[in-house]
């Protein structure tokens, strides 16, 4: 018994050996995860111009993980009161969004020959169905009930999007920002519905544009009004690369998803996730 025992000892010892010897060797390709990364590029046609279009979407695809990453820890850090933060984290995702709107300059490269050439080799594979993005959306406030509707056949995904569906946005912990500061809020908007896509209160409008007359009282609040406008003005131009990139490309054919593609993202841009931080500038 005792010689069982100091027997698997030593294959735990030795197992743990082993895995610090990795450790100590593991390689930059080993610790990147390059070889999953770098064999993920899987042309369905023999055109050159392929590689980039797949390239493009998946970068940006790793970007608006991280951009969802900081969003998360920013909503998490503004519950807490942890402002500063949340203002690191939301300056990073303002940089991030800036590498996501210049990949449309690189992926504008591409003529419309040129995509014509293998794009009914995507069948219909859309960036309208990126999960990611959706998520993104979900975070800022927008929440249209039908897109939950495109991930049915996914449970794992589609439980994803309903736990960020029914979640508070990063707007909404602000508003409860502004009424654990003092500001007469609506009390409704503190219990209210997170799914339904917020439209706009007077309660609130007064006290952002108190926050906005007082700077220096209300310096934290102002200053994440100011990374809010930030990241929805990035998201804003990045919405208009990519319809003017899609444009340039396919002009108003409808998406390959079934999208109406140029149109839908065209009228996506009229829509404001924080309204009361853009109307305050005329009021002030």
């Amino acid at each position: 018994m005792n010689k069982s025992i100091a027997d698997l000892h030593k294959k735990l010892e030795a197992e743990k050996n082993i895995h610090t010897d990795f450790k100590n060797k593991m390689t930059y390709g080993e610790y990147l995860s390059l070889d999953s990364i770098l064999s993920s590029q899987k042309r369905l046609s023999g055109h050159h111009d392929e590689m980039l279009f797949i390239i493009i979407h998946q970068v940006s695809e790793l970007w608006m993980k991280l951009v969802l990453h900081e969003l998360t820890a920013a909503i998490q850090a503004i519950e807490a009161g942890e402002m500063q933060s949340a203002f690191k984290m939301l300056a990073r995702v303002t940089k991030i969004q800036s590498q996501i709107i210049q990949a449309w300059d690189v992926l504008s490269t591409m003529t419309p020959a040129e995509y014509l050439e293998f794009r009914d080799s995507l069948g219909q594979a859309s960036g309208f169905q990126s999960y990611q993005y959706r998520l993104i959306e979900f975070a800022l406030g927008y929440k249209t009930s039908h897109i939950l509707k495109i991930y049915e056949k996914d449970q794992k995904v589609h439980e994803t999007l309903k736990q960020a569906f029914d979640a508070p946005s990063i707007y909404d912990v602000a508003i409860k920002s502004l009424a654990r500061a003092g500001f007469s809020i609506n009390p409704d908007l503190l219990t209210r519905d997170y799914s339904e896509t917020y439209g706009g209160d007077p309660t609130v409008a007064a006290a952002w544009e108190e926050v906005y007359r007082d700077v220096n009282k209300y310096w934290d609040l102002y200053q994440l009004a100011e990374k809010l406008v930030d990241v929805e003005d990035w998201l804003q131009q990045w919405r208009f690369r990519h319809a003017k990139t899609v444009e340039r490309i396919i002009g108003f054919k409808v998406g390959t998803g079934g999208s109406s593609g140029v149109n839908y993202l065209k009228q996506v841009l009229d829509h404001r996730f924080f309204p009361e931080l853009w109307d305050l500038r005329t009021k002030l």
